[in-house]
């Protein structure tokens, strides 16, 4: 027989840098999950030595639970597992995958840490209780003593909040970017596309990888001619957003619709942001990122329809801007 399994709960300290770990793993799949949340977790040893971190990467691909538990296989320290850290309830269900539960339940683990719950309405038996049932330790992050655990729960919250407001209702999460200048204008000085920083830039393609559409106006087609394409960094592979378009009067060009679809986009187009939203939704779309000029902004910005606000403003030479980030429901109280 093997030596007893060590029980011994691993350090706050060690717990919150797996969580680290996996939320920056899911990030990085963040966009190219849906209908799916983009989830991470972390595998940990006795000693707190992690053994894989892995994230789910597409629909219908291994769970991120599972995609770590094979690397640990596949590294012959399955037998190793001591502590899980998920950032999303696992699973308790069969869809285009086993459920993670019983993966987790395959290996010797006895302690599982959950950063947020399973949000699905139509999921009957959470992941923890089957845990809990089997006789593992299950906690969740807000239960962590920590420095950094409220940090880590907004960033584990920000990460899910798509899929979360998805299934339970419907719709797409909203975020909206703007960049402004000093004088709080969006318009670039003539010649010039932008007058961000090159970090704002990469910043403005990130947000951009994240989302699963692209919601624009005719008049930011017609004056600038955009690509809505991820340049700074790599895309998803495989990734076709849609780039829904506002559009009441038909006066985008059909040359444009053309090259967008070119561009690997999926042009559709709409006249009203409430129809757009709702058939997005449809399309199993979960985050919207706005892209429009300062009408269209206001506009949305005007009803209760956004979820997030991004806003980039040039301060000085431009080397480096300011970013603000708000939340609807922060301004609602």
């Amino acid at each position: 027989m093997g030596a007893p399994y060590d029980r011994t709960p691993l350090p706050a300290g060690v717990i919150a840098d797996a969580f680290a770990r996996a939320i920056a793993a899911a990030a990085d799949h963040a966009g190219a999950t849906s209908p799916n949340p983009p989830v991470g977790c972390a595998l940990l040893d006795a000693s707190g030595e992690t053994l894989a971190v892995e994230a789910h990467r597409k629909a219908g691909d291994l769970h991120a639970e599972a995609r770590a538990i094979a690397a640990c296989r596949a590294a012959g320290t399955v037998d190793r597992i001591h502590t899980v850290v998920v950032t999303l309830e696992p699973c308790n269900h069969h869809g285009r995958t086993p459920p993670c539960a019983e993966a987790i339940l395959s290996t010797p683990a006895r302690e599982v840490w959950i950063a947020e719950t399973d949000p699905n309405p139509r999921v009957e038996g959470g992941g923890a209780a089957r845990l809990t049932a089997a006789g593992l330790s299950v906690r969740f992050l807000a239960e962590l003593d920590h420095p950094d655990a409220a940090r880590l729960a907004a960033d584990a919250e920000r990460l899910v909040a798509p899929f979360v407001k998805w299934v339970t209702t419907g719709l797409p999460f909203v975020t909206i970017k703007q960049a402004l200048d000093e004088t709080g204008s969006m318009i670039p000085p003539a010649g010039q596309r932008t007058f961000t920083s090159e970090t704002s830039l990469t910043l403005a393609h990130r947000l951009r990888r994240r989302a699963d559409a692209i919601l624009t106006g005719t008049g930011t087609i017609l004056a600038d001619n955009p690509e809505f394409t991820v340049r700074r960094l790599p895309d998803h592979p495989g990734k076709s957003r849609i780039l829904a378009i506002l559009d009441r009067e038909g006066r985008v060009p059909s040359d444009y619709l053309t090259e967008a679809a070119r561009r690997g986009l999926r042009p559709m187009l709409f006249v009203d942001i409430g129809e757009a939203l709702a058939r997005l939704g449809e399309q199993d779309v979960h985050e919207v990122l706005v892209e429009a000029g300062p009408t269209l902004a206001a506009a949305i910005l005007a009803t209760d329809l956004w979820d997030e606000h991004i806003v980039i403003k040039k301060v000085g030479d431009g080397v480096a801007d300011h970013i603000t980030i708000s939340r609807n429901h922060d301004r609602k109280g």
